[in-house]
């Protein structure tokens, strides 16, 4: 299949590993099917709750988190557990139980059996399933009637975002993808930063996701890291940047992405694959080390904005480097960056990092609302020092209240496309691609995210003892 349309239209026919394709086949959407939806999902606010009712699907690495949790906040109630493992789900009915909570229904009979769940008299549907699977089941969620919250990525292609998108303007029904480092404590400092004009006019960020996986992508043989081994499957099949919304996420929202600024376009490269099949010869494990095709170790995406911002995200997941995930923000006045240390400079203060003492006077003024109110709880409560719980206090929070979400549905595919741009690029020697417009033009009128708090009395928690730091893996 090959349609060529013009780049004032959209962009230039890009080539894909599997053949040519046009930016049609690309999308899956042609412009006359790019309608205008019946409502704006961004600072949409839907009638509030008594209690939220939330369904769970998916009880392995990171949906057991997520029903300990919510099951200390007080309005909430879990009332179906979902899972094509058993075990996964009796699990979780253990955590209900250590928090005197009744068992929730159970849904294991099969990949199919989270439709059943859907039908029950629920608010929410918490999503934390292998990646394929975010789609249709946020879609068949908001089709039930329920919000949904998904993991990240929401979508690995573009034709899934735009049914997440068209899906929640017709049914209006909330779909937030669970970007849990928008809640972390430093990225939320930065925001604040931001909105009170700490580094001025904004002309640049940085993000990634640099994280070594391969002991959890080469099992050994017989061995099941991954739920069927799913992710390794899409690093053999995809090469770009795979998981950009970490990096990306925060500095989107700092650079008002889908509220009064967007993507525009970007370009992607990648760098050979070595590092990954090294893994393998060291550790002798002999099915890794000679594979046709992996994705490159290193991969540079470069996106421009509309209101002239350049953003750069990375993504590598085999090389033996330590974590970053950089949240770099710089401005005409100054720059906040989160690795490999935490640091501020400011044109008032010279050329220079601000030292110790400067820094602590900077984030007693900075500090986010929702990380003085909820941070404490947070820590103890744990999930990546507190920002998942932060997350899911805020996100149960507006929908109980009725408020809009920090997050909406266009954040989600905006944040996720570039992971198949990425790729495209990259299969066609790095030529820039235009990103979808997901708001149809109301970024230019939708209202920048504010700076939220929450108030305890309007969600009020459990008990919460010190718990330490929940390990999950990304």
């Amino acid at each position: 299949m090959s349609t060529t349309i013009s780049r004032r239209t959209f962009v230039k026919s890009v080539a894909l590993t599997a053949g040519a394709l046009g930016y049609f086949g690309l999308t899956g959407r042609s412009p006359v099917a790019l309608a205008a939806g019946p409502r704006n999902m961004c600072g949409f606010a839907a009638p509030p709750l008594d209690r939220v009712r939330v369904g769970v699907v998916g009880l392995g690495m990171r949906g057991p988190g997520a029903v300990e949790r919510m099951a200390k906040m007080q309005d909430v109630d879990i009332v179906a557990l979902c899972d094509i493992r058993p075990q996964g789900v009796a699990e979780s009915q253990e955590i209900l139980a250590r928090h005197g909570r009744r068992s929730a229904r159970e849904f294991t009979r099969g990949p199919e059996d989270w439709r059943n769940l859907c039908q029950l008299d629920l608010d929410l549907v918490y999503i934390a399933t292998p990646w394929d699977w975010h789609v249709p089941m946020a879609v068949g969620a908001m089709q039930a009637g329920k919000h949904a919250a998904v993991e990240v990525p929401a979508s690995t292609t573009l034709d899934g975002c735009w049914e997440l998108v068209e899906t929640s303007e017709s049914t209006g029904r909330h779909c937030m993808m669970l970007e849990n480092c928008c809640y972390d404590f430093f990225e939320l400092m930065t925001l604040n930063m931001v909105r009170q004009g700490l580094f001025g006019e904004l002309t640049h960020a940085e993000g990634a996701y640099i994280h070594s996986l391969v002991e959890y992508m080469q099992p050994q043989p017989g061995q099941e890291i991954y739920q069927g081994n799913w992710r390794i499957q899409h690093n053999l099949e995809s090469n770009g940047n795979l998981y950009p919304t970490h990096g990306l996420g925060p500095v989107a929202q700092c650079l008002d992405v889908n509220r009064g600024n967007r993507f525009e376009y970007l370009t992607s490269m990648s760098s050979r694959q070595a590092a990954f099949t090294e893994h393998a010869r060291l550790t002798d494990n002999e099915q890794f080390a000679d594979l046709p095709s992996y994705r490159g170790d290193m991969n540079t995406t470069l996106i421009k904005c509309a209101r002239g911002e350049t953003i750069m995200v990375q993504h590598d997941t085999s090389t033996p480097r330590a974590y970053s995930r950089i949240h770099l923000v710089q401005g005409s006045r100054g720059m906040a960056r989160k690795w490999p240390r935490k640091g501020v400079c400011l044109h008032s203060k010279g050329h220079r990092w601000l030292d110790d003492e400067e820094m602590k006077e900077l984030e007693a003024r900075y500090q986010h609302p929702l990380t003085r109110t909820i941070g404490d709880v947070a820590r103890k409560v744990g999930g990546h020092g507190g920002m998942d719980f932060i997350m899911d206090y805020r996100l149960i929070y507006c929908l109980k209240n009725g408020l809009p979400l920090d997050q909406d549905v266009y954040d989600a595919a905006a944040w996720s496309a570039v992971a198949p741009l990425s790729c495209a690029s990259v299969a066609d020697r790095s030529d820039s691609l235009e990103v979808p417009d997901f708001t149809r033009g109301s970024w230019r009128t939708n209202r920048p995210l504010q700076i939220v708090d929450v108030d305890p009395s309007l969600l009020p928690l459990l008990a919460v003892s010190e718990v330490g730091e929940q390990l999950e893996v990304r």
